[in-house]
């Protein structure tokens, strides 16, 4: 049995599973963020874990989302710490000034919970017509596609015919899994997909367990660790200016998320929580990690891919996802080995997980009835397609873009709100 009434028939051996395959969904998108810009991946994990669960806790637990780290707010944050890295003099005085700008982006996502609260979700909902909604969640999916395509079919930059044999290996067993396969294994088509690609990617020399033997068992005993945890925030103006109001941008892509989890789910929780708890949600995510030195938290469609493909929609299971990257960013070993996971392996999996949140747009398209000979539909959507894939991201102020998908959005919203609909906008 699928969906949300078949999740109490499981028990908790079969949770802790599920629960691990939204982590490997998670975890390379999430490290990927501290990388780039030089904080620690373990605190990154730990913030995500507990990001997620106060995420929980505001929207009362009825929301399936994970929170992982966002990549909108990585130029602001590498334009206040720059190159310098932990060890250098000047690197903690950097990491106070951005703990300070995270913590007020929250505020920023705290302000508009508010606002949203106070206004109605009625107000919110009339700028986000189906015509809008579908072909925003189309883009969500596929802008992500190039990465997936990258890891799935190059290595080290180099088209790789290795790399596509992993990545068909992986995607004929998530398919055959996810279609033919009866009970808990249908549920897991991921996780599976993970085991053949490891197997198959040992004799063709992509599996590298360094990281493993890299890794420190228990991460939060590292001096350089807890030095950056006990870090106090600062108030510095060029860090806020350059930081925190790309909450505002990061705001529509959430409404989008949202939006995106309450058609995979089949369940409104742009009403029930309502669209103000899950963002008030995300800000306090965000707060708590600016405070212990992560990045900005934020709803990871990686895992609303995960649930459309498996159809296992109990919040539960996303709860135990959540304990699952605290324990990974505790334990450095564990986190060692998944980061292991070989990338023609990562890839074939977000081409799935990608596919599925764009169909879903799609999906909300078709049961909408739109009729797409209408030109005001055929308007607003051909813009958001091509400004949502087209842009990139686009400078505002300073060290502050857009991102394309923010500036499809918005087009998309002014031009349903001018544009008037005909009466042969809805098929009969």
């Amino acid at each position: 049995m699928h969906g949300g009434s078949g999740m109490k028939e499981k028990n908790m051996g079969q949770k802790l599973i599920l629960g691990l395959q939204h982590v490997l969904a998670m975890f390379g998108a999430t490290v990927l963020v501290p990388a780039l810009t030089g904080l620690d991946t373990s605190i990154t994990l730990f913030c995500a874990g507990v990001g997620t669960l106060l995420f929980h806790l505001i929207t009362k637990g009825k929301v399936p989302v994970f929170l992982g780290s966002s990549f909108a707010f990585m130029g602001g944050i590498m334009a206040i710490i720059g190159d310098s890295r932990m060890g250098d003099p000047d690197y903690l005085d950097k990491l106070a000034a951005v703990k300070g700008a995270l913590i007020a982006a929250g505020a920023i996502y705290g302000i508009f919970a508010l606002f949203i609260k106070l206004i109605g979700y009625e107000k919110v909902n009339k700028l986000l017509p189906p015509i809008v909604t579908g072909p925003v969640i189309i883009v969500i999916g596929l802008r992500l596609s190039g990465s997936a395509i990258s890891n799935a079919f190059y290595v080290d930059g180099v088209f790789s015919m290795k790399a596509i044999a992993v990545t068909l290996a992986v995607l004929a067993t998530i398919i055959v899994i996810s279609v033919f396969a009866k009970g808990l294994f249908n549920l897991m088509p991921i996780l599976f997909g993970i085991i053949v690609g490891f197997l198959v990617s040992i004799p063709m020399g992509f599996a590298d367990f360094t990281n493993v033997a890299q890794a420190s068992f228990f991460s939060f005993m590292d001096q350089d660790i807890m030095a950056q945890v006990f870090c106090m925030p600062v108030v510095r103006a060029d860090a806020i200016l350059a930081i925190a109001p790309i909450a505002l941008v990061t705001l529509i892509e959430h409404v989008g998320d949202i939006t995106t989890n309450s058609a995979v789910v089949g369940k409104n929780f742009m009403v029930d929580p309502g669209v103000h708890r899950t963002i008030l949600g995300d800000g306090v995510a965000t707060a708590f990690a600016g405070l212990l030195g992560g990045p900005a938290n934020t709803t990871y469609g990686e895992n609303t891919g995960v649930l459309a493909v498996t159809k296992n929609y109990d919040p539960s299971i996303i709860r135990i996802a959540a304990v699952f990257a605290v324990v990974l960013g505790i334990f450095g070993k564990i986190g060692g080995f998944i980061s292991s996971i070989p990338s023609p392996v990562s890839g074939a999996i977000s081409i799935v997980l990608y596919g599925m949140i764009s169909a879903v747009g799609v999906r909300i398209l078709v049961n909408s009835r739109l009729n797409f000979g209408n030109s005001r539909n055929l308007m607003i959507a051909a813009l958001i397609f091509v400004l949502g894939i087209g842009c990139d991201s686009i400078p505002v102020a300073g060290t502050v873009t857009i991102s394309g998908l923010a500036l499809a959005a918005v087009v998309g919203i002014v031009l349903a709100l001018v544009l008037p609909e005909g009466e042969d906008s809805v098929l009969e």
